[in-house]
């Protein structure tokens, strides 16, 4: 791994900053910086699945910019780690909603989605874990709810790995395809970059709330 930065990193990088979100991201992107981004790449891409907030996105495009020859295997382990960590979200939902499963959820304040998420299971199936795998719809919350409703699990972990895979290889794709374009921005606006996956985040929750 190159000891070049990734991203350059600002006064409110700090760990010291008052900002929690700041430090969340900056804790995050540091171990870009470090000989084991890649175990923590896996990690995040892991806990991120059933109870972590922070998108692994941030890490992989990180990662990405400093070595572009290695996008797919990146990719390939961040969706590995994902479905692996989606698995561990649905047997929390299935074994141990009451201990552990429902507080998640309410930690994450998604006891309203829950309906709705049956009933997208009811309507939609496969097609509506998929859709939580690839957009800023929380994939944590259906990993719980699948558990919870005792969701096919064939088609949850089909709907996962193709959904969760087509995610991450179109993030690192077009980091390899126009990072050198795209990085004199992101370098400029990273914090606005990353504060806009936090709100598509919370965005995909809402339309939790409004899709029927």
């Amino acid at each position: 791994m190159t000891s070049q930065s990734p991203l350059p990193r600002t006064a409110h990088d700090s760990p010291a900053s008052g900002n929690l979100l700041r430090r969340m991201y900056a804790w995050t992107m540091h171990w870009a910086e470090t000989p084991y981004a890649l175990p923590a790449l896996v990690a995040l891409s892991f806990a991120e699945s059933s109870f972590f907030p922070i998108p692994p996105d941030v890490l992989l495009i990180a990662i990405c910019f400093s070595t572009p020859q290695r996008w797919a295997r990146l990719a390939l382990w961040c969706t590995v780690a994902s479905v692996t960590g989606g698995m561990l979200g649905y047997a929390l939902g299935w074994g141990l909603w009451d201990a552990v499963g429902q507080p998640l959820v309410h930690f994450y304040h998604g006891e309203s989605v829950i309906e709705t998420v049956q009933i997208w299971y009811q309507e939609y199936g496969f097609l509506g874990v998929f859709i939580a795998a690839v957009t800023p719809i929380p994939y944590k919350v259906f990993t719980i709810a699948s558990g919870m409703m005792h969701f096919d699990l064939g088609l949850f972990f089909l709907a996962s790995c193709l959904g969760r895979g087509l995610r991450f290889f179109l993030v690192a794709g077009l980091i390899r395809l126009f990072g050198s374009r795209i990085r004199p921005f992101l370098e400029k606006n990273f914090e606005l970059a990353v504060s806009a996956l936090v709100v598509l985040a919370v965005l995909g929750f809402a339309a939790l709330k409004l899709i029927h």
